[in-house]
């Protein structure tokens, strides 16, 4: 099981391209997120995007991330590549946002300047709770708090060598659906295109290690989370937890029928 880090030492850990294993959740539900927390996971990921909660689901996800026994630091996936979305998610205590649709170099400055404070970029101050995880000082803060820009359209693949090169990326993070297909898939897990999907992840992971960032990528389950490690990406999430209750719910039901007599 891994130990708890600081938001600092999981940042560090992050952009040394070290391997971290996290966990996906779309349910508004703190008592959920503080058992995830608690399992060994390096990060909980907590979906703005696409999940079922609004801000203070957000917000109570993240303190349950950070409650005791927990191992992981709370990232929230924001809504869209925005100063407001971005800002609420960090001072909510976020130690990493990763940041939907990037399709440019010029995307990836923006999200990272929306993470770091003037001069070096156009975050508003007001750590509301950031400055009791994080700390109060932009210093501080910039050490702590990592930036990921998710490669997951046509352009983003286009143009992911310029991306991974922007000043101040801490890495990028592949979505796998909609990589899927954008490379021309007609389904999220479209088989017919999985040697052109392949080639496109083998580009994103040589991309980010020629740039030295970390290289992430979303996954329906540990198996192939190892996998996608063991080819070189340096961080992998498995997902997730409204998809899991019903697998596991369904597993246990078809074995209690098929033991009842």
């Amino acid at each position: 099981m891994s130990t708890g880090r600081t938001s600092a030492e999981f940042t560090a850990a992050l952009r040394n391209r070290e391997q971290l294993i996290g966990y996906w959740s779309l349910l508004d539900s703190p008592v959920a997120a503080e058992r995830l927390a608690r399992v060994g996971y390096d990060y909980l990921a907590f979906d703005a995007q696409h999940g079922l909660f609004g801000y203070q689901g957000m917000l109570n996800n993240l303190l349950a991330t950070d409650t005791k026994g927990s191992t992981a630091v709370g990232m929230v996936r924001v809504e869209a590549n925005d100063l407001t979305y971005i800002g609420k998610a960090l001072d909510a205590g976020a130690t990493a946002v990763i940041v939907p649709l990037i399709d440019t170099a010029q995307d990836a400055a923006d999200a990272v300047a929306a993470v770091r404070y003037p001069p070096h970029g156009r975050r508003s101050y007001g750590p509301m709770r950031a400055q009791l995880r994080v700390g109060p000082n932009p210093a501080d803060t910039h050490d702590a708090t990592a930036v990921l820009a998710m490669i997951e359209t046509a352009d983003g693949l286009a143009n992911v060598e310029e991306i991974c090169a922007t000043p101040g990326l801490d890495g990028i993070y592949v979505g796998p659906s909609d990589l899927r297909l954008a490379i021309g898939g007609a389904t999220s897990s479209d088989p017919s295109v999985q040697g052109e999907f392949e080639q496109a992840l083998i580009r994103v992971r040589k991309a980010a290690e020629d740039a030295g960032i970390a290289a992430g990528i979303h996954n329906a389950d540990g198996a192939s989370a190892a996998r996608r490690l063991a080819e070189g990406f340096t961080f992998a999430t498995v997902a997730a937890d409204v998809v899991h209750l019903q697998q596991i719910a369904t597993s246990h039901l078809d074995a209690a029928r098929g033991g009842a007599h």
